[in-house]
């Protein structure tokens, strides 16, 4: 399938989504179970997963599809071919009888974002790897915890991506990609012992981990060279709707009523992106209830960072080298804290799964599939050598 009729293919069924708040039509049996019908063009199957705190969890899955759990053999959901073993996106696992055994790519969202601003990179990934999205607790979808207060923390977070990868690869782990949160999410999954055997790789863009960014800071201000005080100047001038974030019910009543109107537009004018029926309609709510991520974690985290946080995992950085909250200077500790680390830069803004996904589609690919190396490329200095805790 070509890249362009692909994307045409995704971008209509995820048209469908505007004013429904759900993604192509799809519905899942609404106690756990998976469901298929028909959206746009394709097929694509919806269910709910329970994360922590029994808060049910929106997951929708396109391309191949291993039907382990139910016997069956594997599928392309959203194309109905059979799956393909070409190229190791897809193989017969032992015991198995010869079925699919798909690789999975979790691609997870930021804020104030739902699992559809993945929708043109989730449909260029579609006939190679079974492709899971999934809206964040609070967002799209899914439920949000009750109170708001203390259910959004890292901690739970990570009861949910296990949730999630349980259900939807139960006997091998996914390789995660995540967006602003959602790579501040997986960063905490990449790092934490709560995942090991869940987690193969991990794809950061546009999200450093909160621990290395409170360490970044800590490091700069003991030692307030004139270079050093510029760097965190100019990250904390980056970071002003942080502080707004944290103010109490200003962002909610500001989402609920003119920014929430506005930021279609605002968004599309900023960030140089197509009027296509993105955002969806639930982004008042998730904007809202997203708040909570920051209130839940910024300060407690950022300002008592963990001393472990290691990769546990492979990890691509894909950073834009225009993006107006994050300061590419906040990596350059990485190679510290990341034993197997590829780097990749491109002149773009900060909502890359909108504005670049055939690039991201690519790397992704490329690095799942262990062809890590291509144009672009860099390898961290730390490769294979043992971590060094960086000097606070």
């Amino acid at each position: 399938m070509a890249a362009c009729s692909g994307r045409t293919r995704w971008r209509d069924q995820y048209r469908a989504i505007r004013g429904k708040g759900r993604v192509g039509g799809m519905s899942g049996d609404g106690n756990g179970g998976g469901g298929t019908r028909s959206g746009g063009t394709g097929r694509a199957r919806e269910r709910f997963v329970t994360g922590a705190d029994g808060v049910r969890l929106c997951v929708a899955e396109f391309g191949v599809v291993d039907d382990a759990a139910t016997g069956r053999g594997g599928g392309l959901v959203g194309t109905g071919r059979a799956g393909s073993g070409a190229g190791g996106e897809a193989e017969s696992g032992a015991g198995s009888g010869g079925s699919v055994r798909p690789t999975t790519v979790v691609l997870l969202h930021g804020y104030p974002d739902s699992k559809e601003v993945w929708s043109e990179v989730a449909g260029l990934l579609a006939d190679r790897f079974h492709v899971v999205l999934y809206d964040v607790r609070g967002h799209g979808r899914s439920g949000a915890p009750e109170p708001l207060r203390g259910g959004f923390t890292l901690e739970k977070l990570t009861e949910d991506f296990v949730a999630v990868a349980d259900a939807v690869s139960p006997d091998r782990p996914v390789h995660l990609v995540g967006h602003d949160w959602g790579s501040v999410q997986g960063w905490e999954f990449a790092t934490v012992p709560a995942t090991d055997g869940r987690l193969a790789s991990f794809t950061s863009i546009s999200g450093p981990s909160l621990d290395h960014f409170g360490l970044w800071i800590s490091r700069r201000v003991r030692h307030p060279t004139p270079r050093n005080a510029a760097q965190v100047l100019r990250q904390g001038l980056k970071s002003w709707y942080v502080y707004a974030l944290h103010t109490p019910l200003l962002p909610e009543l500001a989402w609920r009523g003119p920014l929430g109107r506005r930021w279609p537009r605002i968004l599309a004018r900023a960030e140089k992106l197509p009027s296509d029926g993105y955002p969806t309609a639930s982004l008042p709510e998730d904007a809202a209830h997203g708040a909570w991520l920051y209130r839940d974690n910024i300060r407690r985290r950022m300002g008592s960072p963990r001393l472990d946080a290691y990769a546990r995992v492979p990890v691509q950085l894909i950073t834009p080298t225009a993006d107006a909250y994050l300061s590419e200077r906040l990596y350059d500790d990485l190679d510290a804290w990341v034993p197997d680390l590829t780097r990749r830069t491109l002149p773009a803004r900060h909502w890359l799964p909108r504005s670049r996904p055939e690039q991201l589609a690519r790397w992704i690919g490329d690095f799942v599939t262990g062809e890590r190396d291509g144009a672009g490329a860099v390898r961290g200095s730390s490769a294979g050598a043992g971590p060094t805790v960086p000097c606070p």
